[in-house]
C-alpha cells in the first residue's frame, strides 16, 4: 500500500543530499569570494576617490596661491605712479583751503592723465566728493573691517596702496591708493583704471581659472571661486544663488575655515577658504572655491563592478553544479548498488552476495557485508538449534518459580500465623503482667515501690513495640485504600489517650485523604513529645490549610531536636540515642503513612532558628473533595 506519508529532508537520497551540500559550500565559498572582491574594490575607488580629491584641492590652493603672487607683483608696479598722483591732490586740497567743496575735481582728473577717478571719503566712512559718479555717497560703515582700515589710514600719515579689485557690477578693474589730509579731516583715495594694463591684468587673472582641474578628475563635476562678498571671480560668471552666498558670507569667511555639505543631488561640495589677506593692503583678496563631486559616478561604477562580479559568479555556481552533479552520480553509484543488494537480503535472501565495484574503499564495504551475512547465516543456524533446549529450560523453570511461589506463599502464611500467635499469646502475658505490677505498685512503697514502677514501663514499652510491628505489618501487607477522613475527631481521640499532658488544639473542619492507621501518626508523635519532653512539657497540635493540601503540626517545649539529626530521626531505628530513644519505629511509622498518604513529613524548630526551645513535627495530607 502506498504511503500517505510528507517526505522530509531525511528521505531525500543520498546524492542529492551529497550534491546540496557541496552546492551549499560552493555557492557560499564563490559569493564570499565575490563579496570580499567588491568591498575591496569599493575601498580603493573609495581611497582612489579621496587621494585625487586631496590632490586635486591642494593643487587648486597652490595654483590660486601662485596667480595671486603674480598680481601682486603686477599690483606692487603701479604704485609709484600713484604716489606722484598724491602729490597734487594734496597740492589742490591746500589751494581749496581745506574745503572739498572748493576742490576742481575734474580738471585734476585731467591733469593727472584722465585714467585716474579721484575720492575724497569723510571722517564718517562716506565718498563724499568724487569724480566717478557711481560711487558718490558709498557708505563704508557697510564694511566694518575695511571701516577700521579707513579710519587706521586717516589717522595716519602715511602713503597706503591697495591691490587691484574688480567692481561686481561693471567687472571694471581699479588700482586704488589711499593718503590722509594733513588735518586727518579727510582720506584721499586715487582709483588708476587705466586700459594699458587691463590686458596685462586679465592675462594673468586668466591663470585663476581652474577648469582644467575638472578635465584632470572625473570626480569633479564643477568650480566655482568666489570673492569674500560672494560673488564669482570670474568674469562673466553667474552670481552665487542665496543660499551659496549667506554660507560663503555667513560661516566661511568669519570662521575663515573649510565647509563641507551635501546638496539634494546627493553631490558632495567641499568649500575651501584660500586666505589672501596681506596685513599691507586693507583689500581683502582671499578667496572661497567651491568644488562640487559626483558621487554618483563611482556608485555607477561600483553597480557596473557588482554586476560583472554577479555574473561570473553565476557562470562559476552553474559550471561548479555540472561538475559536482557528475562527480555525486560517479561516487555513490556503487553505494545504490549496494543498497539494492542490502535490501534482497533483508527480504530474508541470504544467499545473495553483494556486488564488487572498482572502488578500493567501497569494495572494503561490499566484501565486509558479505562476511557479515555469511556470519549472520551461521549465527541463525545456531540460533535455531539452541532454541529447542531454550524452550525446553523454560518449561522447566516456569515449573520450579510455580512451585517456589506456592512454597514461598505457604511459608509466609505460615510466619504470619505464628507471628500471630506469638503477638496475642505476649499480648495475654503482657496484659496478665501488667495487671499483677498494678496491684503491687499499689501494695508496695519506697525502693521495691519504684522498681514495680520500672517493670510497668518495660511492659508499656513492649506493648508498644508490638503495636508498631503489628502497624508496620499491616501497612506493608495491605493496599492502600484512601478516602476522605475529618481530621479533627481523629486528633481528639488522640489528645483523651493522654489525659495527664497539656495539649493546646484549636480544632479544624479539614477533612482529609487518609485511612484508619491516621491515628497511629499522632499516637506515636504525641507519645514522641511526652517521652522526650518528660511531664511537664506543653505540647500544640495546630492545622493550616494551603490550597490542595492540609499541613499539620505538633510542637512540644521539650529539649529540641539538634540539627545534625533532623535528616536522620524518621529513618528506622533513628529516633535518638539513650535511655529515652528506644528502638525508632515510631517516627519510622509516621513516615510511612504519610508517605502512603501522598505527603510530606520533616523535623524543625517550634522557634526558628533556636532548637533548644523545643521540637516541631509537621506533615502534609491531602485535602478530602
Amino acid at each position: 500500500m502506498k504511503s500517505d506519508r510528507i517526505p522530509n529532508p531525511r528521505d531525500w537520497p543520498f546524492v542529492s543530499l551529497l550534491i546540496v551540500a557541496i552546492l551549499l559550500i560552493v555557492i557560499t565559498t564563490i559569493g564570499l569570494l565575490a563579496v570580499h572582491d567588491y568591498i575591496l574594490a569599493e575601498e580603493r575607488m573609495t581611497s582612489d576617490l579621496g587621494t585625487l580629491q586631496d590632490v586635486t584641492e591642494k593643487s587648486v590652493r597652490e595654483s590660486i596661491v601662485d596667480v595671486d603672487t603674480g598680481l601682486k607683483l603686477f599690483d606692487d608696479s603701479l604704485n609709484l605712479r600713484l604716489q606722484r598722483g598724491f602729490l597734487l591732490f594734496l597740492e589742490e586740497y591746500e589751494r581749496a583751503g581745506g574745503d572739498p567743496s572748493q576742490m576742481n575735481l575734474p580738471a585734476l582728473k585731467d591733469e593727472l592723465g584722465g585714467d585716474m577717478d579721484l575720492y575724497i571719503i569723510n571722517s564718517s566712512g562716506v565718498i563724499e566728493y568724487t569724480t566717478y559718479p557711481p560711487d558718490r555717497g558709498l557708505d563704508f560703515r557697510n564694511v566694518p573691517g575695511f571701516y577700521d582700515e579707513l579710519t587706521r589710514m586717516r589717522l595716519g600719515d602715511e602713503f597706503s596702496p591697495d591691490r587691484v579689485v574688480y567692481e561686481p557690477a561693471t567687472g571694471q578693474v581699479r588700482k586704488y591708493a589711499y593718503m590722509p589730509t594733513p588735518d586727518h579731516r579727510y582720506l584721499l583715495e586715487l582709483g588708476l583704471a587705466p586700459d594699458a594694463f587691463m590686458e596685462e591684468r586679465n592675462r594673468l587673472r586668466s591663470q585663476e581659472s581652474t577648469q582644467e582641474f575638472v578635465a584632470m578628475n572625473p570626480y569633479l563635476d564643477s568650480i566655482r571661486v568666489y570673492d569674500i562678498f560672494g560673488n564669482p571671480v570670474e568674469a562673466g560668471g553667474d552670481p552665487a544663488d542665496a543660499r551659496t552666498r549667506a554660507l560663503i558670507t555667513g560661516t566661511i569667511i568669519p570662521g575663515r575655515t573649510d565647509y563641507a555639505v551635501q546638496d539634494e543631488h546627493g553631490r558632495r561640495i567641499q568649500y575651501l577658504f584660500i586666505d589672501l589677506k596681506d596685513p599691507d593692503y586693507p583689500s581683502d583678496p582671499s578667496v572661497v572655491v567651491e568644488l562640487t563631486y559626483d558621487t554618483g559616478l563611482i556608485q555607477s561604477q561600483l553597480d557596473q563592478l557588482l554586476y560583472s562580479r554577479a555574473v561570473v559568479a553565476i557562470l562559476a555556481i552553474v559550471l561548479s553544479s555540472a561538475v559536482i552533479f557528475l562527480v555525486a552520480r560517479r561516487l555513490t553509484r556503487p553505494l545504490e548498488e549496494i543498497i539494492d543488494d542490502v535490501d534482497v537480503i533483508a527480504q530474508g535472501n541470504l544467499d545473495h552476495t553483494v556486488r564488487l565495484s572498482a572502488t578500493r574503499e567501497v569494495m572494503k564495504l561490499e566484501r565486509s557485508i558479505n562476511t557479515m551475512v555469511a556470519n549472520l547465516k551461521d549465527a541463525i543456524s545456531r540460533l535455531r538449534d539452541s532454541e529447542e533446549t531454550i524452550r525446553e529450560y523454560s518449561g522447566r523453570l516456569e515449573e520450579q518459580v510455580e512451585a517456589r511461589t506456592v512454597e514461598l506463599q505457604e511459608s509466609t502464611e505460615r510466619a504470619n500465623l505464628y507471628l500471630d500467635i506469638m503477638t496475642h499469646d505476649i499480648k495475654n502475658t503482657i496484659s496478665t503482667a501488667t495487671l499483677y505490677t498494678d496491684l503491687l505498685t499499689e501494695e508496695l512503697e519506697g525502693e521495691q515501690r519504684n522498681y514495680t514502677e520500672k517493670v510497668q514501663k518495660s511492659l508499656k514499652k513492649s506493648v508498644e513495640i508490638i503495636r508498631n510491628v503489628n502497624t508496620i505489618r499491616q501497612i506493608r501487607e495491605e493496599a492502600a485504600v484512601l478516602g476522605p477522613v475529618a481530621l479533627d475527631p481523629v486528633i481528639r481521640a488522640e489528645i483523651e489517650h493522654f489525659p495527664d499532658v497539656r495539649i493546646t488544639y484549636a480544632g479544624t473542619t479539614a477533612r482529609v485523604l487518609a485511612d484508619d492507621l491516621l491515628s497511629e501518626v499522632f499516637t506515636n508523635l504525641i507519645g514522641n513529645a511526652v517521652k522526650f519532653g518528660g511531664p511537664a512539657v506543653e505540647i500544640a497540635i495546630r492545622v493550616e490549610e494551603h490550597g490542595g493540601d492540609v499541613l499539620v503540626s505538633v510542637e512540644d517545649t521539650g529539649p529540641g531536636i539538634p540539627d545534625e539529626k533532623k535528616p536522620y530521626l524518621f529513618t528506622r531505628f533513628g529516633a535518638g540515642e539513650g535511655e529515652k530513644s528506644g528502638l525508632g519505629l515510631g517516627l519510622y511509622i509516621c513516615r510511612m503513612l504519610i508517605t502512603r498518604y501522598g505527603g510530606r513529613i520533616w523535623a524543625d524548630d517550634r522557634v526558628e532558628g533556636r532548637p533548644e526551645e523545643g521540637a516541631a513535627v509537621r506533615f502534609t495530607l491531602r485535602k478530602a473533595a
